[in-house]
């Protein structure tokens, strides 16, 4: 099942720079531009970070799709 995030909405919403992100949780800005494209998943250290970044529950940012039959 794919995982889908939220991260690009919630981080333009609140006005962070995608640098800025990279920079607070410690990560490349190629490694948060992976990341919101869902090109690459976070480990879980770095999507706990993300979600205690955000302050919040973290099925608001992260989405585990359902496969089609």
């Amino acid at each position: 099942m794919p995982v889908k995030n939220n991260i690009k909405e919630i981080r333009k919403q609140r006005g962070i720079k995608q640098l800025q992100l990279a920079e607070e949780l410690q990560v490349t800005r190629q490694t948060m531009t992976a990341i919101e494209n869902n090109k690459y998943n976070p480990s879980l250290e770095l999507a706990l970070k993300i979600v205690k970044y955000f302050e919040l529950p973290i099925d608001d940012i992260f989405i585990l799709e359902e496969e089609k039959s």
